[in-house]
């Protein structure tokens, strides 16, 4: 294995771990905090693996000083949180502020700071107040102006010291797992309606928070905003088969394209989307309105609200063409895309099914933003390895996932010219991954869950990982 040449990264690159609230936080009920629609999703039963919830989690709101020793032993110069918007805002507005969530999170901005780690807030991650999800949540019109206000609550409260901020983490997920597949929160299932609808209106809610840090805050802040995009690397599964290529080009546009194409290109949906929308719709008899809405006039524009790209990469799919498939005859998102990604056979796969590890797919992905969206710098926002049954401390798989994966992004750097600021790695700590519950372990600190005392212990990855920081900021 070639050693990693870390001269090949910028000599400003952020170093960072990522983590959510809902995912390490705990303390659901205490101090004020209004339920989220995570908690609501978790207490039902049914929906999470052995019936897990984020009731305790990593009890980071009571054990933030142990997070704090696991982000200094790694040496990180940046750390990604988000903010637990109900712990902040108990019904989701500034109606009622709660006092000691903001001091919560001030303690943390602060003492982040004072170890000369700079922070990277989100201010949604999956976890939306119920009592707004009680009001039609992401599928209500109303919901971007009660978001745009949070932002600004944030911006105002925060911002003096925060001055990197990610609106929405992974937009994707949240409409299409939360509003098409039900199998996140809020567990919605309204197949080829409600995930458009959801998509549509967390695109509106980013835009206005956008443009109220650019006029209000960004003159004193001196900050910068985008939003977090997931996407696969997708390839045709038979490069020789023309409808393969085109359905990796609908793959794409229908799992990136439907959110950067409107923040970085061009203030709509790509063509595409829509014709292939409106198209399917036709066939089966859909007849009340535009599945795909458009956007207002009377609203600002998504094109130009981000400042950098901010990319969350996990895996690779191998891309096969849908159309006359069993999908066809019912409205559905992936009738609607017409393709389906698959893994190739000669990947690994890491823990969790979905998870096939492909290294150089973030290389080729990191390229095809630059060439095909925007020569903004790039922040590799989450990236990692998952670990299920026995613990192994000793991770060689993972600390190899993430000396090949640091090499391809070194390629992108200084091979092809793509402009990346930063690398965050998911995770920081064993946590709470959503379905999978505790099963599946994505740390670069393992947490005992088994015991009150939930034990942060550094994996092999974590100290190499901090080898690799501590051998940049040495040789730039």
């Amino acid at each position: 294995m070639s050693v990693l040449d870390v001269t090949v990264f910028p000599h400003d690159f952020a170093w960072g771990a990522a983590t959510a609230a809902y995912q390490i936080e705990g303390g659901w009920d205490v101090d004020g905090r209004g339920p989220s629609v995570w908690d609501t999703f978790c207490h039902a039963k049914g929906g999470v693996f052995e019936d897990h919830t984020g009731d305790v989690a990593c009890n980071s709101y009571q054990l933030w000083e142990e997070d704090l020793k696991c982000i200094q032993q790694l040496g990180l110069t940046h750390y990604r949180l988000s903010i637990s918007w109900s712990r902040l805002l108990p019904d989701g507005t500034t109606n009622h502020v709660n006092p000691k969530g903001v001091a919560y999170y001030n303690k943390v901005i602060d003492d982040l700071i004072a170890c000369n780690v700079k922070p990277m807030i989100t201010l949604y991650h999956m976890d939306l107040p119920q009592a707004l999800q009680d009001l039609g949540g992401w599928s209500s019109t109303e919901i971007a102006d009660i978001f745009e206000s949070y932002a600004r609550f944030c911006f105002k409260t925060f911002g003096d010291r925060v001055k990197l901020w990610i609106t929405l983490n992974e937009p994707y997920v949240c409409a299409k797992l939360g509003h098409e597949d039900g199998t996140f929160a809020p567990g919605i299932k309204d197949p080829g309606i409600s995930v458009y609808l959801a998509g549509h209106n967390m695109l509106r809610a980013h835009t206005k928070a956008w443009h109220t840090y650019n006029t209000h805050f960004r003159p004193l802040q001196a900050g910068q905003v985008s939003l977090a995009l997931n996407s696969d690397w997708a390839e045709p599964s038979d490069p020789g088969c023309p409808k393969d290529a085109a359905a990796t080009e609908r793959y794409k546009d229908f799992t990136l394209g439907w959110f950067a194409c409107p923040v970085f290109c061009t203030g709509d949906y790509p063509e595409s989307m829509r014709a292939r929308i409106e198209s399917r719709s036709l066939d089966l008899g859909y007849k009340q309105g535009s599945r795909l809405p458009r956007f207002s006039k009377d609203e600002p524009s998504p094109l130009g609200t981000a400042d950098f790209f901010a990319l969350n990469y996990y895996t690779s799919r191998k891309v096969i063409d849908l159309n006359g498939g069993s999908k066809k005859s019912e409205l559905s998102f992936v009738g609607d895309q017409g393709a389906e990604g698959v893994v190739d056979p000669s990947w690994p796969i890491c823990g969790v099914h979905w998870l096939a590890v492909v290294p150089d797919g973030l290389r080729k992905l990191l390229k095809y933003i630059k060439d095909a969206y925007t020569s903004l710098p790039v922040y590799i926002t989450e990236n990692g390895f998952s670990q299920m049954g026995p613990v192994q401390i000793e991770d060689a798989d993972r600390c190899r996932f993430y000396q090949d994966t640091l090499q391809e992004v070194g390629k992108a750097v200084s091979q092809d010219g793509v402009n990346v600021k930063g690398y965050f790695a998911w995770s920081l700590l064993d946590n709470f991954e959503w379905s999978h519950g505790y099963s599946v372990r994505f740390g670069l600190f393992h947490v005992d869950f088994s015991t009150p005392e939930l034990k942060r212990t550094s994996y092999r990855s974590g100290r190499e990982y901090a080898a690799v920081i501590s051998k940049h900021r040495s040789q730039t």
